[in-house]
């Protein structure tokens, strides 16, 4: 299969919405649309032992939504796609039977 990247437009947006589909990945992603944290941070808010975090992490990594950066010891992780936490918002206003108003635009406008 070849990389993401090269892979057709609909794939590529199958494989976030695919990566998004666990709660804790989703966790991660609005922890993250609050600024960058560092991974013992998502282990603390999820719950969930390391390694556990760590292969969610790989997961949301591998199809674009997050970033790392490593600080000595520590890997901070921020959000590459800030559209994502976006989205999961509109879905949480929307499940609130809150009126919601869809623009669209650039994904990535101003990052």
């Amino acid at each position: 299969m070849p990389p993401l990247k090269k892979q057709p437009a609909p794939r590529r947006e199958a494989a976030v919405f695919k990566a998004l589909g666990h709660p804790a990945r989703l966790q991660v992603v609005n922890k993250l649309a609050d600024g960058e944290r560092c991974v013992c941070d998502l282990v603390e808010l999820t719950g969930l032992g390391w390694s556990t975090v760590s292969r969610h992490l790989t997961v949301l990594k591998s199809v674009g939504v997050i970033e790392d950066e490593k600080r000595g010891l520590q890997v901070f992780y921020r959000l590459k796609l800030p559209c994502v936490a976006r989205f999961a918002a509109c879905l949480r206003e929307a499940g609130e039977n809150q009126d919601v108003t869809i623009t669209l635009g650039s994904c990535c406008s101003g990052s």
